[in-house]
Order: C-alpha cells, then structure tokens, then sequence
C-alpha cells in the first residue's frame, strides 16, 4: 500500500514565461523563489506554485497539482491498474526529486513527486 503525504504544489504550463510571472507576482504578492529560464517558482501560503514553459510540450493542458507520495514507483503503479494513463513517465528534476504526471479516466491530470525536496 502506498502513502499519499499532501498536496502542497500546482504546476502551470505556460507559453508566455514574463508575463506569467508578473501574474503570479500580482495574485501572489511575492516574487519568485525559483526563476530560471526553464522553471519560475513561487512560494506562498506553504504552497508551492510553478510556471513551466515546456509543459504544453509535456501534454499538460492546465494546471496539475502534485502530490507529495512515500513511495513513487508503488503509487503510480496503484493508479495506473486502477485506470490511470501516463502522461510523464517518472524523471529526476534534480535534487533528488522525482516526478511523474498521470491522466484518469476522465482526462484529469495529476502529478506525484517524491524525494528530499517533497519531505
């Protein structure tokens, strides 16, 4: 059995990174924490908000919460053979931490993330 811990992340793919964090700035109130030109993260309210410029090439279609698991190879086993498709296979984005994204049967989307950087 797998661990679900929370839900403290959304990711938006975006096309316009510039314009997208002036946005979230505004909504926000507060800058970025991570702005680089492949990611801008915003930390805020103990949720983490990120603007990715390559999602839509990732087939993310709006935004996709991510939710923090003990054990991501179980848990997005679990989800597919309950109807889940992959949209990302699982991939390290760097210190440590992994992620995958995954549709339902309805066409939802979702992620899981595990790792030092989702404890």
């Amino acid at each position: 059995m797998t661990t679900t811990m929370s839900m403290n992340t959304v990711i938006y793919p975006v096309k316009d990174l510039e314009r997208a964090k002036a946005l979230f700035t505004a909504l926000l109130g507060t800058g970025p924490s991570v702005d680089q030109p492949y990611y801008v993260g915003f930390d805020a309210g103990g949720r983490h908000f990120g603007l990715d410029p390559q999602g839509h090439g990732k087939g993310l279609t709006g935004a996709v919460p991510f939710w923090d698991v003990d054990d991501l190879p179980g848990t997005l086993e679990a989800l597919l053979a309950a109807g889940a498709r992959t949209v990302q296979e699982v991939q390290d984005v760097g210190g440590g931490m992994r992620i995958a994204t995954v549709k339902d049967a309805d066409g939802n989307m979702f992620g899981l993330r595990s790792g030092p950087a989702a404890a």
